[in-house]
């Protein structure tokens, strides 16, 4: 059995500047991990890439490929998008793919592949309307939404906690999500 295929998606959220604890922690359950970054994240991990890059063993991409261009990454077996804000929620959960990100998260639940979103995101956020419908949308269509007990707690804003972030909650579900899809013994 060959390893399963990650696609570890990072959106701009404070914990994305921790990506490559993300990314080690799953090349240590044996999976092959492919980094994907909203523009923004692309952005803030510039001067990380080449260590992501090295660690993952695949380049990191933020950017749709050209037409006729092979694809540099290997197919997913299963997606985590984590840190998930709340802008990618919510447009992910109304079909927007205006993004590489959002283009795969959105193809990947036509796909019925295993999904799991950790968000993180403040309470003022979360309060907005429209969030709570979005994220039951997600979930009616099988994306798995670590949200509060299961997840990330909405903290006040500026109160953030970045190295609570749940990193290995995510994880176990999406070992649990691949067990259940008879990708791992």
């Amino acid at each position: 059995m060959t390893a399963p295929v990650l696609y570890a998606i990072c959106c701009a959220a404070p914990p994305a500047l921790h990506a490559s604890k993300l990314v080690q922690k799953a090349r240590t359950r044996s999976w092959d991990v492919c980094l994907i970054a909203t523009p923004t994240a692309a952005r803030w991990l510039q001067n990380d890439l080449p260590v992501l890059e090295s660690i993952s063993g695949h380049p990191v991409r933020s950017q749709y490929k050209l037409p006729g261009e092979p694809d540099v990454l290997p197919p997913p077996d299963a997606l985590l998008v984590a840190p998930a804000t709340f802008n990618t929620l919510n447009k992910w959960a109304l079909g927007i793919s205006d993004t590489l990100a959002l283009g795969l998260i959105t193809e990947a639940v036509g796909k019925r592949l295993p999904i799991v979103a950790l968000p993180y995101l403040n309470a003022a956020q979360a309060a907005h309307p429209a969030f709570p419908r979005n994220v039951a949308l997600l979930r009616e269509a099988g994306v798995t939404v670590l949200l509060s007990d299961d997840g990330h707690v909405p903290h006040q804003p500026q109160q953030g906690d970045v190295n609570a972030f749940p990193w290995d909650v995510a994880l176990d579900t999406v070992s649990d999500k691949l067990q259940s899809h008879g990708q791992l013994p």
